[in-house]
């Protein structure tokens, strides 16, 4: 360590050669607002030297181009890009993503203690830096069948883990607030080891409920879909991370917060971001041009991707260009667009190479789709009430009304699909080979005409989802998942139109397939699934959120339809059960909800 203290001075001054100098930048300083032409001094993997002229045993030209910290995605999880993380890692680090906090939740779902310890030996060999928080919730609730479950008694065990915070998203908040044992003795886990613990409140905006959370420790939320809810959380210091997912868009209504007063408490996620929107849009480069779209200052965008989420996870080491930080640089062609013309991290300038020099990991999770055979019979919902819960989708959220709809049934008794009202049938099938749950609903908003398509990721459980407007269909389709062992399918007259196989714990690709090709055979899937006439953009994605009973409003688990409605005082989720849905429950629209 003396030695590399001796470098850094010899080369910051000037007595020695840098190892690597960027010439003739300009760097955007995130603590002055100031755009100045420097050169870049790099030894190792730290900056020694800004505002001057230094030559480097290596040089690359910075002309023309404006130099930014290393953008941070501050939450999301690596399953949902449909890649494992080392091919994660190749996707996402050249479009100038050096760090990311993630949540290995939907793996641990899948195979507990296996599958979290699987990412955090992934972390290990990653370019990037790979930060694994500890998943707090796995299940996320009672009301679900997941595969594994993480225990006090493994979040002990992984605690101090190097390229580990802390927690992941404590999402089951109506334990918390219930003072449930369990949940209480995770959250001082944290407290004792001084770590991190991040938030989930989607839709919460009730002062003693936030209050509450934020006394237990949880100190940022990436759930909000307005800007009224997420200035109501950070007013109560709250650090709010806005989200451009796949599914939910949030940047474009939280922009406005990425001003002079209020930016300095706002990062940037992507939560859920499928591979195809990497490849065609970008990741948190794509965050940033679209918060300065929509109202954010360059200034505070910037800080967002990076500075900000330093500071807040305590992550003294990087945020800036400046002696002594990492050397995690983004050069961009273009400064409000956000175009990434190359990355250095780690003093390293990003190719081919770096990724070629990384150590492999032995993948897990192969052989995890344990299900029977299913018939249209399995699919049958019988019910002489007829009135019937309907989940609605939002465009450009995950969160969902519920709603209530009436039925027909037809000669044999059976409540079938209504086409004409776009409400269509639902399933959820426990696929971990524990209890063989089929539980069925009804959602409205996907607006398919014909056909069914299906998926393996169902969050958080990773149960199988299917949608479809007929029996048949549907059983196609949760057949053909199970002999690919995963994946997402399209399925119309009884055959396959367009799928994607999915092997690794049904959530991720083949590692062996390169991140182009994951990214290629999504696109064909989704031109595939345009032959149903949806009425929403990616209806196959939005089928993983279904299930998803800690978000409001109405779910569908392996257990059956639940409901979580934070806004009327409901902190659950809870199980409906065979509760007729009441009058305060609106009627499904004439028109897709919007």
């Amino acid at each position: 360590m003396t030695t590399d203290l001796a470098k850094y001075i010899d080369q910051a001054t000037g007595v020695a050669e840098a190892d690597l100098a960027v010439k003739n930048v300009e760097l955007f300083n995130l603590d002055t607002n100031t755009i100045k032409k420097t050169d870049i001094a790099i030894c190792g993997d730290r900056v020694v030297g800004i505002y001057g002229q230094y030559k480097g045993r290596v040089e690359i030209s910075g002309s023309g181009l404006i130099a930014v910290p290393g953008f941070i995605n501050a939450h999301g999880h690596v399953e949902s890009s449909l890649l494992t993380p080392l091919e994660y890692d190749r996707c996402v680090l050249p479009r100038g993503t050096t760090a990311f906090i993630c949540d290995p939740h939907e793996i641990s779902n899948v195979l507990g203690e296996e599958g979290l310890k699987y990412f955090l030996d992934s972390s290990m060999h990653t370019a990037m830096d790979l930060f694994v928080q500890l998943s707090s919730c796995v299940p996320a609730t009672d009301l679900e069948t997941a595969g594994g479950a993480i225990d006090l008694k493994t979040l002990t065990k992984f605690i101090g883990h190097f390229n580990s915070l802390g927690l992941a998203e404590f999402m089951d908040i109506g334990a918390v607030m219930r003072k449930d044992p369990n949940a209480l003795a995770k959250l001082a886990l944290c407290a004792r080891e001084g770590r991190h613990v991040c938030g989930h409140m989607p839709g919460i905006c009730d002062n003693a409920i936030i209050n509450a959370l934020a006394a237990v420790g949880i100190r940022n939320d990436h759930e909000s879909t307005s800007y009224e809810e997420a200035l109501a959380k950070l007013e109560r210091g709250i650090f709010i991370i806005a989200r451009l997912g796949t599914v939910c868009k949030d940047v474009p209504k939280l922009g406005k917060l990425m001003n002079p007063v209020t930016g300095h408490r706002v990062g940037l996620c992507t939560d859920d971001l499928k591979v195809a929107d990497i490849v065609c849009h970008g990741d948190i480069n794509n965050a940033v041009r679209t918060a300065i779209v929509h109202g954010a200052d360059v200034l505070s965008a910037y800080r967002a991707s990076s500075l900000n989420t330093a500071e807040h996870f305590g992550l003294r080491d990087r945020g800036r260009i400046a002696s002594g930080y990492l050397a995690d640089i983004v050069l961009l062609s273009d400064l409000k667009k956000c175009t990434v013309h190359s990355v250095i991290k780690n003093g390293q300038l990003v190719t081919g190479d770096l990724f070629a020099a990384r150590q492999t990991v032995v993948t897990v999770g192969f052989d995890s789709v344990r299900l029977k055979i299913v018939s249209a019979a399995d699919f049958v919902v019988s019910d002489k009430r007829q009135q019937v819960w309907v989940g609605g989708l939002i465009p450009d959220q995950i969160m969902t009304r519920a709603l209530r709809a009436t039925l027909t049934a037809d000669d044999r008794g059976e409540l079938q699909s209504d086409l004409n009202r776009d409400i269509l049938k639902l399933a959820v099938l426990e696929r971990h080979g524990i209890n063989g749950n089929i539980a069925l609903g009804w959602v409205h908003g996907f607006g398919i005409k014909k056909g069914a398509i299906a998926s393996t990721h169902g969050h958080d459980s990773h149960n199988l989802t299917v949608v479809g407007s007929n029996d048949g269909d549907m059983a196609v389709a949760v057949n053909h998942l199970r002999e690919i062992q995963g994946g997402l399918v399209a399925v119309q007259d009884g055959r396959v139109i367009g799928d994607l196989a999915l092997p690794v714990a049904g959530l991720m690709a083949d590692p062996g397939k390169p991140y182009e090709q994951v990214a290629r055979e999504l696109l064909a899937l989704t031109d595939a699934v345009k032959l149903l006439s949806p009425a929403v953009e990616n209806p196959i994605l939005n089928t993983a959120f279904m299930p998803l009973s800690v978000i409001p409003e109405y779910r569908v688990s392996d257990r059956g339809p639940t409901l979580f409605r934070p806004d009327k005082g409901d902190i659950g989720p809870w199980l409906i059960g065979d509760k007729s849905p009441g009058g305060d429950i609106p009627e499904v629209p004439a028109t897709r909800l919007g």
